[in-house]
């Protein structure tokens, strides 16, 4: 963890830098991709994940390693061959578990965050799960174990193969023509990212669109049919811990309320959107029809209150970037306690974006437990070795954090009525 770590000080700054050269250059054409507190919650779902995924908080049921100690037929040395030939495997695996992703209940829980954006661009991109709690990607990667790839290849792979991803969520680039048959482009996958029903669940792959050619699930973007991007069910808040758990909270509700016995265990495993017949009558649910007729979630804020929120967003990278510089030096348990307190910070000021009742409840939760940790400590997290006066810095910080949200909460007003959205009943 400590290397990936070191990883990810290299990565998020090239990450920031290509969205904000996408930004500029949206407006310079005025063809802007971003919106504000979209964007927000992109980044800040991306902070949430990467908290995550460094405290090492997914349950892996069978590990590459152990596989490869116990099935594999042969041990093969590491060349640039295999290197080559585990990142195909990789790919392959990847987009079996995309594609599971987008046809089981379950685990379109653990993606539907990547498509929660109803914008396209770079940001949307780091909109990656917290909600997967059970990890079976090794077991995708069985064949890479039969044939003997060593750990440590897999291990060099996999990041990499991640990090690629990244580039092609943009509207800006066009279609790449003969490329369009080697790799996965941003046409390509802006037509995965699209609700309208002839892109629906299409153009799975990764790095390669073989795999769609292959298994049928290949869509070209069309020039007379535009993408309209987000979820049927439209997320409506900006919370990304929220928006994680939303389709597993439906599950539950309905899962409990059936009276099918059946169907409250196999609805966990059933193609992604189905529901037992008697609540799918007493508990409809609304989603969007035609996505021509969309209606982008947004909140009624001021200029003041978006600028405040793009504050806290930055505090948040911020905290980030000290856990992962003093990774090795917070160590465990406190890495726990640090990493909650990021979690609470993002949770407490995308409530604030929603406009929900709870935010100055919240931010007041995070005050007192920070102003705590000061106090108990008399440090704040290693901030002490960088600046003698950091525990004042940050203690300042809270307060005013405290007073502003508190401020924003009285002057800010939800609108009487939400708007109207085009839907049907599922």
């Amino acid at each position: 963890m400590t290397t990936y770590a070191q990883v990810l000080l290299i990565a998020i700054p090239i990450f920031m830098v290509l969205m904000l050269i996408e930004c500029i250059y949206g407006w310079f054409i005025k063809k802007q991709t971003f919106r504000s507190f979209d964007t927000i919650a992109s980044l800040s779902s991306g902070i949430t994940n990467l908290v995550k995924d460094i405290l090492g908080l997914t349950l892996i049921i069978v590990g590459y390693n152990w596989m490869y100690e116990h099935i594999a037929l042969t041990h093969i040395k590491a060349t640039w061959l295999i290197y080559l030939i585990s990142f195909i495997l990789i790919d392959l695996a990847g987009y079996l578990k995309h594609y599971l992703s987008h046809r089981v209940n379950y685990f379109w829980n653990e993606h539907v965050i990547h498509h929660s954006s109803e914008e396209f661009n770079l940001a949307c991109a780091l909109r990656q799960p917290i909600s997967n709690v059970f990890s079976i990607g090794a077991f995708l990667l069985i064949p890479a174990a039969l044939i003997g790839m060593p750990p440590k290849v897999i291990a060099t792979i996999a990041p990499i193969h991640l990090f690629l991803q990244f580039w092609y969520h943009t509207r800006h680039i066009g279609k790449l023509g003969w490329l369009e048959y080697l790799i996965v482009t941003p046409s390509q996958h802006r037509v995965h990212h699209a609700i309208n029903p002839i892109y629906l669940d299409k153009n799975m792959g990764q790095i390669f669109p073989w795999w769609d050619r292959l298994f049928g699930t290949f869509q070209e973007e069309l020039e007379d049919e535009p993408c309209f991007y987000g979820i049927k069910k439209p997320a409506e808040t900006w919370n990304p811990v929220l928006i994680n758990f939303q389709h597993f909270w439906r599950l539950a509700q309905d899962a409990w309320r059936t009276h099918d016995w059946k169907a409250k265990f196999t609805i966990w495993f059933k193609p992604t959107g189905w529901r037992p017949a008697d609540v799918t009558q007493k508990y409809p649910i609304h989603i969007i029809d035609d996505p021509r007729e969309q209606v982008k979630h947004e909140t009624n804020a001021s200029l003041a209150m978006h600028i405040w929120s793009w504050i806290q967003l930055t505090i948040g990278l911020a905290f980030l970037t000290m856990l992962l510089i003093h990774f090795e030096s917070i160590g465990f348990p406190m890495l726990f306690v640090y990493g909650g307190f990021i979690a609470l910070h993002i949770f407490a000021y995308s409530m604030l974006m929603d406009l929900h009742s709870l935010a100055p409840f919240l931010e007041l939760v995070k005050c007192l437990t920070g102003l705590y940790w000061i106090w108990d400590t008399g440090d704040w997290f290693g901030l002490n070795e960088i600046t003698p006066q950091g525990i004042y810095l940050i203690s300042a910080y809270l307060l005013l954090s405290l007073l502003a949200v508190s401020y924003f909460a009285n002057t800010e007003t939800k609108p009487s009525t939400p708007p109207v959205r085009p839907t049907q009943i599922a």
